[in-house]
């Protein structure tokens, strides 16, 4: 199939974007592929998804549940869908009913988000659900995410007592930081050496999502193993819409 001339901003951005990962992926000893970039198409058009799916990208992310129950019926089944931030427990089964192509949730928070995800799945019948936990590492009350010091906690409820999740990691939604070394990103880091230690897995068995538009190339460098980008992508969200 011929290459378009001319391609759209979203799908130049995006190439410039895998270019930047697959530098900071190397930086860090590390291949390009073990990064997983999630295009956060929040109040963005089905247009531009569908552009990026056209030159091969698969992941994409939303942050609310009704415009991802709205968007995913109209775009390929096999896109990979991730919900991203907090998920209110109310809504678990409506998220999952509407997108049976949800790969993954960003991050569980409470142990009733848990609980009703676990559920949720059960009752569906579909196979079990990968899910980051999501640490508060800024301690911003405006933040979602468990305390650090009760992130083994809950990983221990996910990973022992909820049979139809899949406990993948840890995510957090820091404050910006744009440093050399950012707090946020060492708190989760922190909290990954913990949560391995209490479940006797390897850090290879407990991915890290941090790191966005502003910051997903120190975040690689210190490890992440998913970044969350959208601004850089798709250009400025649009507040008017939610």
């Amino acid at each position: 199939m011929a290459t378009p001339a001319v391609e759209g901003a979203a799908v130049v951005a995006l190439r410039a974007v895998l270019q930047r990962v697959r530098l900071a992926a190397e930086k860090s000893g590390r291949r390009a592929d073990d990064v997983r970039v999630v295009a956060v198409s929040k109040t963005k058009p089905l247009a531009l998804i569908d552009q990026l799916y056209g030159v091969g990208h698969r992941c994409f992310g939303e942050n609310y549940v009704q415009e991802i129950v709205d968007k995913a019926p109209q775009l390929p089944e096999d896109i990979e869908w991730h919900f991203v931030g907090h998920l209110q427990s109310k809504k678990a089964k409506a998220l999952l009913t509407a997108v049976p192509n949800l790969a993954m949730v960003e991050g569980v928070d409470n142990e009733k988000v848990a609980n009703n995800l676990d559920r949720a799945v059960s009752n569906i019948g579909r196979e079990p659900l990968k899910v980051l936990v999501q640490v508060n590492t800024s301690g911003e009350v405006s933040k979602s995410g468990v305390n650090p010091s009760e992130c083994v906690d809950l990983v221990k409820h996910v990973k022992l007592d909820c049979p139809n999740l899949v406990f993948s990691g840890l995510m957090t939604i820091g404050m910006p930081d744009y440093t050399s070394t950012p707090e946020n990103f060492k708190s989760l880091l922190s909290c990954r050496a913990e949560v391995c230690k209490a479940l006797g897995i390897t850090e290879s068995q407990c991915e890290l999502s941090m790191g966005m538009s502003g910051d997903f190339e120190q975040a690689i460098e210190m490890g992440s193993t998913n970044v969350r980008i959208g601004s850089t992508i798709f250009g400025p969200r649009d507040y008017s819409k939610k």
